[in-house]
């Protein structure tokens, strides 16, 4: 489990396949082979360790359900090892289980902060409440407001510069997580 409190910001330092390779100097010394680790919010299971470079394996279901065949080399994602069970629970539950994609449809600066909205599919859309929590590239968030197709998050300073999420263009897509709790009312509801 995570809590979408992105640690470091890794590079792509090769994509062979479905295989990924990332630099991330921070984890270097914490990471294990068969260890998971939360890639741009998919968790992903740590294939090899050399250096200071870790490699994944980005399966097909994976890769229908989030950007990451879309990465390229030197592309930055965001990372974070799981919450160990003595840890401290800052966040959200994350669990790494990506619902699908958004776009980004427009970036307004504000004084101190950014306000980012985003498209989404119905499929995620329902399960979204103003105030109510999102994972975005694995990036804990409290949504502003949302409708149908759309919700906004306001980016604060430190969350911008501390993962990918300060270096958006509209047009970019992102992988979302939708609050698991959400889900499960749904499936109470319904049976």
């Amino acid at each position: 489990m995570f809590t979408g409190i992105v640690e470091t910001i890794g590079s792509v330092t090769s994509v062979a396949g479905n295989t990924i390779g990332i630099t991330a100097e921070k984890f270097s010394r914490h990471i294990q082979i068969g260890g998971s680790v939360s890639v741009s919010g998919a968790c992903l299971t740590i294939t090899s360790i050399a250096c200071k470079e870790f490699t994944v394996d980005v399966v097909e279901e994976t890769q229908r359900r989030t950007n990451l065949a879309d990465l390229n080399l030197n592309d930055n994602v965001n990372l974070e090892l799981p919450v160990p069970v003595t840890g401290a629970f800052d966040g959200h539950i994350v669990q790494g289980h990506i619902d699908g994609i958004a776009s980004v449809v427009s970036i307004i600066k504000e004084s101190n902060s950014a306000l980012l909205k985003f498209k989404v599919s119905a499929s995620i859309s329902k399960y979204l409440i103003q105030k109510g929590f999102i994972a975005v590239d694995g990036v804990s968030l409290t949504i502003v407001d949302c409708d149908a197709d759309w919700f906004s998050i306001a980016l604060i300073p430190h969350t911008s510069q501390n993962t990918t999420l300060g270096v958006l263009n509209e047009g970019d897509t992102v992988n979302i997580e939708v609050d698991l709790f959400a889900k499960y009312a749904e499936k109470l509801l319904n049976s």
